[in-house]
């Protein structure tokens, strides 16, 4: 099993969608920090686009599923969801704005 780092935790979380607008959860800017522990715990620090979003858990669920896959144990996953800073359209990359004709 390949080394986690940021970087393959970054990319198997290009693969969790925002179900509502079905973009990546990276390319709308949601995932704020990504932090290895010297334990190998893997703390993610992200945000929703609303506060109330229904879809939290779904997204939660996607996220977890996709961290075990590239080798992340259940127990060592830690997501923190946060609302400081809001997210806003600025943190969208340049693929997300296209896909969302801004």
């Amino acid at each position: 099993m390949a080394k986690i780092t940021e970087k393959s935790i970054r990319e198997a979380l290009i693969d969790v969608l925002d179900p509502e607008l079905n973009i990546s959860i990276v390319d709308l800017g949601l995932v704020y920090k990504v932090d290895i522990k010297k334990d190998n715990r893997v703390e993610i620090t992200m945000t929703l686009t609303t506060i109330g979003c229904p879809l939290f858990s779904l997204i939660e669920e996607e996220v977890r599923s996709k961290l075990k896959k590239i080798g992340v144990k259940e127990n060592l996953i830690k997501l923190e969801f946060v609302w400081n800073p809001p997210w806003s359209m600025d943190r969208m990359s340049p693929k997300a704005k296209a896909m969302l004709g801004i």
